[in-house]
């Protein structure tokens, strides 16, 4: 491929920000052919005429730019670059090829759905196997699991400085701090973070646990109270929903799930339903993967459906 693709002339390889750019048949094995033997390189192959470029286009770049630099995306300008869509046979646009280790190894032509579009661009993605991001995201989930905070403080920051906003790791890295008793360096974290990202599950999540760790001092205080409070009346379903909440503070998580289910179980409908989205508040702090919220989800469909 290097040999039938003319070689660079010098043209400019700033035009671009190294992950969505420009390429040209001068240029094409400089900034397409040898980068692809270390990173895919998808190729765009557009005209200024071309309706479905249009379209395509943007999406394109939407999908290899969430890739976080697992995938690049070439673009080809037809109308500039006849002899370079020649040697490719390119018939009609848009025409997309992906090309690695300086090889074609995947394409299309024509406008795709969005959604086939993403799938392309993770399978493309995928030929590399998982960037270094996506491998230090993962290191550090494993080693928060396993109550390692160090490694995974460190995967989590090494993430974040080269991304200050992604999600993921600005999550994990407040879940160290939280698991290391500093829940002020955790919220301080998040609360840098742009206000829509809050609504992201992971970062509700945490926000959540956070909650509940502020509240573990004098929730301590409460359980006895609350308890004699439940087995002198158990449809007391605001003790309950109290003592659940006291109980998850202190981290005792499998017993404030078993006290909700039992109000579930006893009134499902109470307050509209004040229980049952209690525990879904506890199963969103917990985290979706703790052994309490898979086994309270469980629980809490076999009494639901019943």
């Amino acid at each position: 491929m290097d040999e039938f693709i003319g070689q660079s002339t010098g043209a400019d390889p700033t035009h671009g920000d190294g992950v969505v750019f420009e390429a040209s048949q001068s240029d094409f094995a400089e900034r397409v052919i040898k980068p692809s033997h270390e990173t895919p390189v998808i190729v765009d192959f557009w005209a200024p005429w071309c309706e479905p470029c249009k379209t395509l286009m943007p999406a394109m770049e939407k999908a290899v730019r969430a890739k976080k630099g697992a995938v690049k995306l070439a673009k080809v300008n037809v109308d500039q670059n006849q002899a370079l869509a020649q040697q490719l046979q390119i018939q009609s646009i848009p025409a997309v090829f992906a090309f690695y280790k300086g090889r074609p190894v995947d394409g299309f032509m024509g406008a795709v759905p969005e959604s086939q579009l993403k799938t392309f661009v993770d399978r493309v993605a995928g030929a590399a196997g998982p960037s270094e991001e996506e491998q230090l995201l993962s290191m550090g989930k494993e080693a928060l699991k396993e109550g390692n905070l160090q490694t995974a403080a460190q995967a989590f920051s090494r993430v974040l400085q080269a991304d200050p906003e992604n999600i993921e790791a600005a999550a994990g890295m407040a879940r160290c701090f939280l698991e290391a008793g500093q829940p002020d360096d955790a919220r301080a974290l998040l609360d840098e973070l742009p206000e829509e990202a809050r609504d992201h599950p992971e970062i509700a999540s945490v926000l959540g646990a956070i909650a509940l760790k502020a509240r573990a001092a004098e929730a301590a205080g409460q359980i006895g109270e609350l308890r004699q409070r439940v087995e002198q009346n158990p449809a007391d379903h605001q003790a309950r929903i109290e003592l659940a909440a006291a109980l998850a503070a202190v981290d005792e998580r499998d017993e404030a799930v078993d006290v909700l289910i039992g109000s579930i179980k006893l009134d499902r409908n109470w307050n509209d339903d004040a229980a049952r989205k209690e525990l879904i508040g506890l199963f969103e702090a917990f985290g979706a993967t703790d052994p309490a919220t898979l086994k309270g989800r469980r629980k809490l469909s076999s009494v639901l459906f019943s």
